[in-house]
């Protein structure tokens, strides 16, 4: 299998940008269990998918979720965090019922982000300060 390419090429830029996001079912309820979290992959990838966003890696715990996400400079995390969750609340709520009677809404409204590359944080500043010298 020939090595991925850490890069992606559009038009007018070439970037690398990740998200590891993670967010939890209303309460923190323990509702993203057995086929319940099986149709929330599925869902989770379709979406992303239509949103042109590439999900690296998925853990789907009973109590929240972990997603890293490779995207485009033009999709803010903000927006790819509502479009998954309001695809997947929507959906889910109306194939189970256990999610509509247990719940108000499926997802608490907040969640947390960070924004990940190939090169720390530390090399960055690094690199920049050492264009001083040069």
């Amino acid at each position: 299998m020939p090595k991925k390419e850490r890069w992606t090429h559009s038009n007018t830029c070439i970037y690398n940008i990740g998200y590891h996001i993670i967010w939890c079912p209303k309460y923190r309820r323990k509702v993203l269990q057995s086929h319940i979290a099986d149709r929330l992959r599925v869902l989770l990838t379709e979406k992303a998918t239509e949103i042109g966003v590439i999900i690296e890696i998925m853990e789907i715990m009973p109590d929240h979720l972990h997603l890293f996400v490779k995207a485009k400079p033009t999709a803010s995390p903000h927006w790819i965090v509502q479009q998954l969750k309001g695809y997947t609340s929507r959906i889910m709520r109306q194939e189970f019922e256990s999610l509509r009677t247990r719940l108000p809404t499926l997802w608490t409204r907040s969640y947390y982000v960070e924004s990940c590359g190939h090169i720390s944080e530390a090399i960055v500043m690094k690199y920049i300060e050492e264009q001083k010298r040069n």
